[in-house]
């Protein structure tokens, strides 16, 4: 399944926004929704850092035009 993500982001003093469908197992979600969404967030984030060549700031990410995750995309850690 798909879920949307809305991604509200600073750099550099400058403030943008991006938005996206994301690819979630649809087992995961039906666990842990909020967990899985931000994990997909956390990841989408990761790339657009990787693309930008700096660190962004997070300050506010969204799924599904109505459950705010930020806090929970700040707790998701990698895995080596």
């Amino acid at each position: 399944m798909n879920i949307n993500i809305n991604v509200y982001l600073n750099v550099r003093d400058t403030n943008f926004y991006q938005s996206g469908s994301f690819p979630v197992w649809n087992s995961d979600f039906k666990k842990d929704p909020d967990w899985t969404a931000a994990i997909a967030a956390y990841e989408w984030i990761q790339q657009i850092n990787k693309n930008m060549g700096t660190s962004v700031n997070i300050v506010q990410v969204i799924y599904n035009e109505e459950n705010d995750i930020t806090e929970l995309v700040k707790k998701v850690k990698p895995i080596f």
